[in-house]
């Protein structure tokens, strides 16, 4: 009776490991490998507007826009700071 608690318990064990390693080799396999391209959330706003707009995406035109007149107001407002007093 000793011998088949040892088997059972010696069983139970190699079972337990044998899906611990399994886990593991699945979770070691999971990371990115050579990514070369930067991730979304590392661009800036700014960045990810301007690969909207450059895209053939519906409103992608409208996104340009609003990039262009934001560029002109920018200019605008500098000018209007270095006037002479």
């Amino acid at each position: 009776m000793t011998g088949s608690l040892v088997a059972a318990t010696g069983r139970r064990r190699a079972l337990a490991l044998a899906a611990l390693t399994a886990v593991s080799a699945l979770g070691a396999g999971c990371g990115a490998h050579g990514r070369t391209e930067p991730a979304a959330h590392a661009l800036t706003e700014a960045q990810r507007d301007t690969v909207i707009a450059r895209s053939q995406l519906p409103g992608a035109a409208v996104v340009q826009r609003a990039l262009d007149l934001n560029g002109h107001e920018a200019v605008r407002a500098t000018q209007l700071d270095t006037l002479p007093k």
